[in-house]
């Protein structure tokens, strides 16, 4: 399962069933759940915990050190979950500050040059199409999907179920269940066929389109905006997270 023209540090840790294949190479630190597929060309550094069943396609760069210049060579960390799709040439670098992870969850498909940098935590079932760019810090909730050549912000936060069109650029937190399109990012409405698809109830789906209005076509500001959906009785728990997800921004919310 492991081809001979492969070079794998000795302290390095491979779980049951890994295939590994020509030329790639597992540094030292590095921990491989079992299943996991690593094909050609494949560099995998550490400290890196990588859980079982993922796939890597060949010339990607897992958990190289990050591209972060205050980085002094401090031990950092790159996590990934389970089941995770990596197609070639993608990059996830490690975290920057001493102990800090990069997060990777599960079930998720990173597809060709996507680059997640330093510190970012990415939540379960995302797809992120080809050439999206995530910059240091950026936090993506579960069911997202990232359209091809997206460009993301330090610090930036994408809500759940939320999507953006092709070259879209982000500096701004996209909330929730919305669909941005862009540069600068415009939010166009909720991402209604993504949510049907995913068994969301019509009510739920009633009470975000709403929302969106309250937010985006009225003549009212964000804290005004906020106190008009809380005043729905009884809210939806797909309404609360929005809500919760809004008043917690810091950079404010893609508008």
């Amino acid at each position: 399962m492991i081809h001979p023209t492969a070079i794998i540090d000795p302290q390095a840790e491979l779980g049951s069933g890994v295939e590994i294949g020509p030329y790639s190479i597992i540094g030292k630190g590095v921990t491989v759940g079992e299943g996991t597929k690593i094909h050609n060309h494949v560099t995998l550094q550490g400290p890196t915990q990588i859980g079982k069943e993922n796939e890597f396609f060949p010339y990607g760069s897992i958990g190289q050190q990050t591209q972060d210049l205050k980085y002094e060579g401090e031990p950092t960390h790159l996590e990934i979950g389970d089941h995770n799709l990596f197609r070639e040439f993608v990059t996830l670098n490690r975290g920057t500050a001493p102990g800090s992870k990069t997060r990777i969850g599960s079930h998720s498909h990173f597809l060709a040059y996507t680059h997640i940098a330093h510190d970012c935590v990415i939540g379960d079932h995302c797809i992120f199409s080809n050439n999206s760019t995530l910059g240091g810090h950026v936090l993506v909730e579960d069911y997202v999907i990232l359209g091809g050549f997206s460009g993301i912000h330090q610090f930036v936060r994408i809500g759940r179920h939320a999507m953006t069109g092709g070259v879209t650029k982000l500096v701004q937190d996209l909330p929730p269940y919305m669909i941005a399109d862009g540069n600068p990012a415009l939010i166009r409405g909720i991402n209604q066929v993504g949510l049907q698809r995913r068994g969301f109830s019509e009510k739920a789906i009633k009470s975000l389109r709403t929302a969106y209005k309250t937010i985006y076509k009225k003549d009212l500001n964000v804290t005004q905006a906020i106190e008009t959906m809380k005043a729905v009785e009884p809210p939806t728990e797909e309404l609360s997270h929005l809500i919760d997800f809004v008043e917690s921004s810091e950079r404010g919310i893609v508008r």
